[in-house]
């Protein structure tokens, strides 16, 4: 039996009675990048606070005191938010889909595809601006996963539309112990 056939970009399904394919992944996602707007604007204008008032404060100040409060800004409203958003990361892969978020702590929570899920898309108007979008996979039973703010929201959508079916497809015709099929000759 020759190999399924497989559209460029997509992973080649194996043939029946073979065994079990590879997990390979898809994707990796993080929500958009534009939630960094204000962090970026917190750094800019605290360099240009101390930029300016050093040197120039009142007697009873001290320019340390200025350096120490804008250390404190910026890691609260800049390094905090930007730790939080590299430390939410999404990936798909051929399998499953895997979310895992947390500085300290790591949470993580998986979904297969084979077990199948409902996809859910929320596009606010800022979001369809951005060309973002929240998608909500679930299955009924496990919580929700939300992949919140994602870039490319559409493409995403399909993409894991096709992993149900393929998902599902697999999982069907290997419980049903599809024997391996031999060429003639």
């Amino acid at each position: 039996m020759t190999q399924p056939t497989a559209y460029s970009g997509r992973p080649r399904t194996p043939a029946p009675g073979t065994a079990a394919s590879p997990e390979m992944t898809i994707a990796r996602l993080r929500s958009h990048a534009r939630r960094m707007c204000w962090p970026a604007l917190v750094v800019i204008a605290a360099a240009g606070a101390v930029g300016f008032f050093t040197g120039n404060l009142p007697e009873p100040f001290q320019d340390w005191m200025l350096w120490s409060a804008a250390g404190v800004v910026v890691v609260l409203l800049a390094v905090v938010p930007y730790l939080r958003w590299l430390s939410r990361t999404y990936t798909i892969t051929t399998k499953r889909v895997i979310a895992r978020s947390g500085l300290f702590s790591r949470d993580r929570t998986d979904l297969a595809h084979s077990r199948g899920y409902t996809i859910g898309e929320r596009r606010g108007p800022l979001q369809r601006l951005w060309g973002t979008g929240t998608l909500t996979l679930s299955n009924g039973v496990d919580t929700p996963i939300r992949l919140v703010d994602i870039a490319s929201v559409r493409l995403v959508h399909e993409a894991l539309a096709d992993q149900i079916e393929v998902g599902q497809i697999l999982a069907h015709r290997d419980s049903h112990g599809v024997p391996l099929v031999r060429g003639r000759g």
